[in-house]
């Protein structure tokens, strides 16, 4: 397969949302104590809510800019590139970069609404998450018919209004559901109580994927206090693993057989020793703990009903059918850090090309998968040769995609190059 005939589906990405999200979306008793971006002394934005302040950080949207100016500085709109947070300008960006549709995670929220979880009005809290979801589908996934997955946020202190919007957001097209990796870490009742049950049935019924992603148990794996960031980055996905275990053990695919769960930028090159280890578990040890899979092995469950997502992982490419090739789908993470945008096919078919990838299963893991899993149909709207990486960068050649310096730390590396470039020779 030739890289300009890829069609791409990223199922994970994110929005910044925009200063304007609310308006006409609250009942009038809520619009004072919606959130609200406010601008500090310093020049940053900050979404106020509640007396807290919740900056962008500048990792969550560095998309644009040289790798040497990222950080977790907080920015202001100015500081980042329009396609964050206007949906005009995403859309130049996905077809800047070749890529078709797009499944987007909240930001100022948290991954999974934690936000508005720890609202101290509950009942003002759930009208502004409603307000966020009908913005997130109507405005954010609807302007453009066809490009968008949209992934609806839920009131995770009720299990019963969790179901409740789980079926409102189904009737209007939404079918993936953000939830935490671990929402015992949230001080919730962990996925071991039947606490959540309203909200897991609500999801078998509607068919809706429950996307798990990392960080979205506002937890990271921090080894000393003294680490670099870089071990902090590099232990991201431990959180996704311990997931995987925390649920495969459970009760919850086994009590909802019709559940799909999306482990969201978890990679999957761990996923086959994870097979092994969990099978090599219940072997030895079922007997005794009193675990039953029904005559399956826990890595068969684990292959059939839980989706695996990766931005770039050769290692699991190589091993892909030992993962479940019908089980991977492709991410860009547009604007983290982690991002391969503006060049994900050269990525992705790099990655292909060196693991062997049959054109077959590279239209599984680029796009297929993800229509099936996510219920997203953009052929209904285009055909698709209107859809591959060679048609949209064609109708974005204009688009300026090369990194620009912005902000604070742009100003500082300014200044330091003037401090220590030396008198100026005439």
């Amino acid at each position: 397969m030739r890289l300009d005939d890829m069609i791409l589906v990223s199922v994970d990405d994110h929005a910044v949302e925009p200063p304007h999200m609310f308006d006409g979306r609250l009942p009038a008793q809520y619009v004072d104590v919606a959130p609200r971006v406010v601008r500090k002394d310093d020049g940053s934005d900050v979404w106020a809510y509640e007396g807290r302040e919740i900056p962008n950080i500048g990792l969550n949207a560095v998309a644009g800019r040289p790798p040497e100016e990222y950080g977790m500085e907080p920015t202001s709109f100015d500081e980042i590139r329009d396609g964050c947070f206007d949906i005009h300008q995403r859309i130049r960006d996905m077809d800047a970069n070749g890529v078709l549709g797009s499944m987007c995670f909240p930001s100022f929220p948290n991954l999974c609404g934690q936000l508005f979880a720890r609202s101290k009005d509950k009942d003002a809290a759930l009208a502004i998450l409603r307000a966020y979801n009908d913005w997130h589908i109507d405005e954010w996934c609807g302007t453009y018919p066809g490009r968008f997955i949209p992934l609806a946020l839920l009131p995770l202190w009720d299990p019963h209004a969790m179901a409740d919007e789980v079926r409102r957001v189904a009737a209007k097209g939404c079918h993936a559901i953000s939830f935490s990796e671990n929402p015992a870490k949230l001080r919730l009742p962990s996925f071991h109580s039947d606490h959540w049950d309203p909200f897991w049935a609500a999801c078998s019924e509607e068919d809706a994927t429950v996307c798990m992603h990392i960080g979205s148990s506002s937890t990271l794996v921090v080894t000393a206090d003294d680490a670099p960031i870089d071990v902090l980055i590099s232990l991201q996905p431990v959180n996704i693993v311990q997931a995987a275990a925390d649920l495969l053990w459970s009760p919850v695919l086994r009590k909802f057989p019709d559940l799909r769960v999306a482990l969201s930028e978890g990679g999957i090159g761990w996923i086959p020793y994870f097979h092994e280890r969990v099978d090599w578990i219940y072997t030895r040890h079922h007997p005794w703990t009193g675990q039953d899979f029904g005559g399956k092995l826990p890595s068969e469950v684990f292959r059939e009903r839980v989706v695996k997502c990766y931005i770039d992982d050769l290692a699991g490419l190589e091993q892909r059918h030992r993962v479940g090739v019908d089980m991977i789908c492709w991410e860009t993470d547009y604007p983290h850090s982690d991002s391969t945008w503006p060049i994900s096919p050269e990525f992705a078919m790099r990655s292909f090309e060196a693991a062997g990838v049959p054109d077959d299963e590279i239209r599984a893991i680029t796009h297929e998968n993800a229509l099936r899993h996510f219920r997203f149909d953009p052929f209904a709207l285009r055909t698709p040769e209107e859809c591959t990486v060679g048609a949209l960068r064609a109708g974005a050649a204009d688009v300026d995609v090369t990194p620009r310096s912005v902000g604070k730390r742009a100003q500082m590396t300014k200044a330091s190059d003037l401090l220590t470039a030396g008198p100026r020779r005439s």
